[in-house]
């Protein structure tokens, strides 16, 4: 499936994870897609050696490769629970067909005790992939920020228990019955100690390792210590996945950021069922979202609902179901989030504040797709050195150096930057300007959508003597203004979230998916005959998607199964732009008319007057 590739890009391409397989739903295979042996045979060599090319193609190692004969894939159901490699049925003198034989006869049982999953799984674990000493050489130039050479990076190299303490957080665990959240992680140099503080590189604040050791299923069994090349298990404090943890004091290189290929694309609005319970509604999704970063939260100041928004329907009933567990709470129906992008350079224009003591001037135009690029893979990011970030920002965009350096703000693929030439007192109101520029990105003009792919330009600004001119009210008058009348000049169009489709359907049946597909706006980019089975691949709007289980199901009896990958924006079809706008500002209440630039005359600098043109 299309999640298979990109997280065989991720993981052994770009982090160098030596990988081994597991095929799994080979029950259906049997059940619902009635497949012979032979026919399944055929079906998992094909997926094995499609798996190899990927490997190939990425691998830092050309000898990198998963195979049946050696014990790297194993096959299974984990929803029966059973699962083999070669090497466990020669051990066990077990045939293949005894499969076929034990779905046959309703004894999914056997399989489950006589095949368990998780031994197959821990085999191919324990005799096929590296053990720490031997990963990290190779792995900690790939995830490490720092040079490999220096003290630091030598005692990452030989996992070094005396050396600098540098950890990284992987995962948070969730206990299911006190709902208490336990960090999850490897040390990589060093050791780290129960009682001590640590420092948390990328949220930059301290924080108390109250109880330390491993994880045994849902516990702690707690230990005094844990040295370089083991895993840990934290309880004391909360942050999000990616963490760098290191002694508190220590000015050290942090690990890498985690990249994820997702952005939130759907959202719900949820409200605690008793209003007394906000705060505790905030304490819940505030660590479900931590345990999941592809999902993420916002409070709409309007409406006073917590904003959930994820990758798909499926992931966002997941985490409000969890969030119920601890407050019981009301959800809305799923609401697909589009973003507004400007299209061309708009006016540069000149506002002033409601008491008419300040001003600014700013344009807003595309941002370069090279830099969004950069910003997406995390090669520039807000907390980078402004230094090293205009450089590269120089050397991939050609960005001239100074106007590169002065990059205010980066929020989402969104950047402000300060181009004024000699404006006195404008440090005074840069965090205001910075908190409006966030606003607006997470709602811009046409419908509150958020904004994409912008770039806030800052090239004049006048700030008032005195301090009791310049407050927060009087410099969001003249910021927001500017903002909204230079966006509506650009040609703003809306974007709507595209999903990339891998379906698997019984031949005779593509020509009805096909047809299903293309009702809903989707393009097939591929089609393909396999084993009995045609796999289609394309995309379709995430928009569309509602319903489109049902009627696969109902079009292919239940035999069809497939997969969704996030597959980036798209601009919606001009016919649709007015309709989908006005629909979006009726649901959020905001009045039914689209602000035009003359609705912000007042906040117009006289030497920036709106005459009606372009």
């Amino acid at each position: 499936m299309t999640q298979t590739e990109t997280n065989i890009r991720l993981a052994v391409g770009e982090e160098a994870c030596k990988p081994v397989l597991f095929i799994n739903k080979v029950d259906r295979l049997i059940k619902e897609l009635k497949l012979s042996p032979k026919e399944v045979n055929e079906r998992l060599t094909a997926i094995a050696l499609e798996v190899n090319r990927l490997i190939r193609e990425v691998a830092p190692f050309k000898d990198w490769k998963v195979s049946f004969d050696d014990g790297t894939i194993a096959i299974g159901s984990a929803k029966h629970g059973w699962g083999f490699t070669k090497d466990i049925l020669v051990r066990k003198k077990v045939s293949p067909n005894v499969v076929f034989e034990k779905y046959s006869q309703g004894d999914e049982a056997w399989l489950r005790k006589n095949l368990p999953l998780d031994e197959a799984l821990l085999e191919m674990v324990i005799r096929h992939l590296p053990d720490p000493a031997t990963a990290q050489k190779y792995k900690i130039s790939r995830i490490w920020e720092g040079d490999v050479e220096s003290e630091v990076g030598k005692a990452l190299l030989s996992m070094d228990p005396n050396g600098p303490l540098l950890g990284m957080i992987t995962k948070i665990f969730i206990h299911p019955k006190s709902k208490r959240p336990i960090l999850i992680g490897r040390v990589f140099s060093g050791t780290l100690e129960a009682g001590r503080n640590v420092w948390l590189a990328w949220a930059k604040r301290p924080g108390r390792v109250q109880r330390l050791g491993v994880m045994e299923i849902t516990d702690i069994l707690d230990v005094p210590k844990i040295p370089a090349g083991n895993l840990f298990a934290i309880y004391g404090f909360v942050c999000p996945a990616g963490e760098t943890i290191m002694e508190e004091g220590a000015n050290l290189p942090p690990f890498k950021e985690i990249k994820y290929v997702a952005e939130p694309v759907v959202s719900i609005a949820i409200q605690p069922e008793n209003p007394q319970y906000i705060d505790k509604l905030e304490k819940a999704v505030r660590l479900w979202t931590a345990a999941d970063p592809t999902a993420s939260f916002r409070i709409d100041k309007e409406s006073g609902e917590y904003i959930l928004s994820g990758i798909d329907p499926l992931q966002l009933e997941i985490l409000y179901k969890r969030i119920n567990e601890m407050v019981k709470i009301k959800v809305s129906e799923p609401i697909i989030v589009y973003r507004e992008v400007p299209t061309r350079r708009g006016i540069e224009i000149h506002t002033k504040s409601n008491n008419g003591h300040n001003r600014v001037k700013l344009y807003i135009e595309p941002l370069e797709p090279e830099v969004i690029e950069l910003i997406r893979t995390g090669k520039i990011s807000q907390d980078q050195d402004s230094r090293e970030r205009a450089k590269i920002i120089h050397d991939v965009a050609g960005w001239e150096t100074r106007f590169a350096r002065n990059i205010w703000q980066i929020h989402g693929t969104n950047i402000l930057i300060d181009d004024t030439k000699g404006a006195q007192r404008l440090d005074r109101i840069k965090t205001y300007l910075q908190t409006i520029f966030i606003d607006y990105c997470n709602g811009a003009t046409l419908a509150r959508e958020p904004l994409m792919n912008a770039k806030v330009v800052l090239t004049d600004a006048t700030v008032h003597v005195d301090p009791a001119h310049t407050g927060y009210t009087e410099i969001l008058s003249m910021m927001i203004s500017a903002l909204h009348i230079s966006f509506l000049t650009s040609e703003p169009k809306l974007y709507e979230p595209i999903l990339r489709i891998d379906i698997r359907t019984p031949e005779g049946t593509e020509g009805t998916v096909a047809g299903i597909l293309n009702r809903r706006r989707g393009l097939i980019r591929n089609m393909m005959r396999e084993a009995g089975v045609v796999k289609i691949q394309g995309e379709i709007p995430a928009a569309e998607t509602k319903g489109l289980a049902d009627e696969l199901r109902s079009a292919t009896q239940g035999k069809a199964f497939w997969g969704y990958e996030p597959a980036g924006f798209k601009p919606l079809p001009e016919k649709m732009q007015l309709e989908k706008i006005m629909e979006i500002r009726k649901r959020k209440g905001l009045p039914e008319a689209i602000p035009t630039p003359k609705d912000f005359e007042r906040n117009i600098y006289p030497s920036g007057r709106w005459t009606g043109k372009v």
